[in-house]
């Protein structure tokens, strides 16, 4: 048995050591002929070197035929790399001056319009975008322009924006503006479709921020002086307040008057004129059917529609529309504050919050705007589901406030829509110390040099914005000299 086994054994080493010997042979003929090719690429690579100093990655040993794949694939990547850096030829292409309208939430932003000591604004986020798209070069050269600039906290449901896009369109069409030495067979080509503003825009901006649609423009229109009137909405529960009192008194405010007692007095800026036009202002609850119920949980609209508004105007009404809610003032201390000849001077009063407060419409002639539905279908989609967020978190407080409300609560009779704390005596607004006046005003920029006087024709004086002025560096594209009279009241538009 043991002899039988050592034989076996034997026999099968013998035959391994003859197949390990077999491998050998073959895995020595494989070496040979990879080194054969190595060193006839080599010799390739050396060849198409034609000097030793125009690249000296060309060697003939295999392991500089490495370095300089390496090389090669490196240079391939730095050349990828530098495609993708090269400047947008943007006078390549043809501009076109177009009107954008958006909707924003601006709850979480300080305001729309860029501000020197934040970006967290609507108009940062709308520049970022439209830089990123390459639908402009700069804000410098894009013929930029604003309807209105919303307040921290203030949001729109209409904001229109004018200025210069890039565009597709060499065949020429309204607004558009082609590119210096283009041929002429750019202009007969076949109109190609526009680029798809909207769409463009939406993917890369924020979900709180949405383009709606857009609008071919003459050259010279603006969405800040061609504006014909402008609608905001500021909403409110009916509470304790008397909805009727105060539907009454908003009537006060149509026509044109002297709203420095109901505004913030940005004379710094250069907005030395007060008088507007309020076209419309009613009070109305946001579902008709609620006119005749007394829930105090109904939601109200308070809705002003004007040729221009002054800056915090809005909310300064609103204010006084609440006190008057209240019956801590009657409607008639609305024509008290309009009349700046005999309350020169703003009492001291508190606004209303700034979130409920929407620019809901802004009103221009002529303009054809392009609305693109699946867009649309997008953005409903978004503030659906914004709304179901909202409503869900609304009735949750709602059923607690029921709850403790089922076992004796009280609820409190307070305003929530005031900023501040509730005065524990209310003190009448005429009663109350006064703001400076505007002549006071005046004379503090004068002193500073944010404004300038001269004499004016008939030996009335004239005040412009001074060289220290923080925005006169506008003075190029916008109309900066105001005139005012530090005696009376001037009578004339802005």
């Amino acid at each position: 048995m043991v002899t039988l086994l050592s034989l076996l054994s034997s026999s099968m080493s013998e035959a391994l050591i003859q197949r390990i010997k077999e491998l050998e042979g073959e895995l020595e003929k494989l070496k040979s002929q990879l080194k054969e090719r190595s060193e006839a690429g080599a010799d390739m690579e050396v060849k198409s070197c034609p000097s030793p100093n125009e690249n000296s990655g060309c060697t003939t040993n295999n392991n500089t035929t490495t370095s300089t794949t390496t090389t090669s694939s490196s240079s391939s990547k730095k050349g990828k790399k530098a495609g993708k850096e090269r400047p947008f030829d943007f006078s390549a292409h043809p501009r076109r001056h177009v009107a954008l309208r958006l909707a924003y939430l601006g709850w979480a932003y300080q305001g729309f319009a860029v501000q020197e000591n934040t970006d967290n604004t609507v108009e940062a986020r709308l520049f970022e975008a439209l830089l990123k798209t390459r639908l402009i070069q700069d804000r410098q050269s894009s013929n930029y322009h604003r309807c209105g600039r919303t307040d921290k906290g203030v949001s729109a449901f209409s904001q229109v924006i004018t200025i210069d896009l890039r565009s597709t369109q060499f065949c020429e069409g309204l607004g558009v503006t082609l590119p210096e030495n283009v041929d002429v067979f750019a202009k007969t080509k076949a109109a190609a479709s526009e680029l798809p503003y909207v769409k463009m825009l939406n993917r890369v901006l924020p979900q709180d921020i949405r383009i709606l649609d857009w609008a071919p423009a003459a050259e010279g229109f603006s969405a800040r002086f061609d504006c014909q009137s402008r609608t905001y909405r500021y909403y409110f529960p009916r509470g304790s307040l008397d909805v009727a009192l105060m539907a009454d008194a908003a009537k006060r405010y149509e026509g044109t008057h002297d709203f420095r007692n109901l505004c913030k007095m940005d004379v710094g800026n250069g907005v030395l004129q007060f008088m507007r036009t309020i076209l419309s202002a009613s009070v109305k609850p946001v579902q008709p059917e609620h006119i005749s119920s007394t829930d105090q949980y109904d939601l109200f609209i308070f809705e002003i529609k004007g040729l221009a508004f002054l800056y915090h105007q809005v909310r300064c009404m609103m204010a006084v529309l609440l006190l008057i809610g209240q019956k801590l003032e009657t409607p008639d201390i609305i024509n008290q504050l309009l009349d700046v000849q005999n309350n020169p001077r703003k009492p001291q009063y508190s606004m209303a919050v700034d979130y409920p407060l929407v620019l809901y419409e802004c009103n221009f002639e002529g303009l054809d705007w392009k609305l693109e539905t699946e867009e649309v279908n997008h953005v409903l989609s978004a503030l659906q589901q914004h709304w179901t967020q909202s409503a869900v978190k609304s009735h949750v407080l709602h059923g607690m406030i029921q709850g403790l409300e089922a076992v004796g609560g009280v609820s409190s009779n307070h305003c929530w829509l005031i900023e501040g704390s509730k005065q524990r005596n209310y003190r009448p607004l005429l009663e109350r110390p006064c703001c400076e006046s505007l002549e006071s005003r005046i004379d503090h920029f004068v002193k500073r040099g944010r404004l300038e006087r001269e004499e004016g024709e008939n030996g009335g004086e004239m005040v412009h914005r001074g060289k220290r002025s923080k925005h006169s560096h506008n003075s190029s594209s916008l109309p900066v000299v105001l005139a005012a009279s530090t005696k009376s009241t001037d009578k004339g538009a802005d």
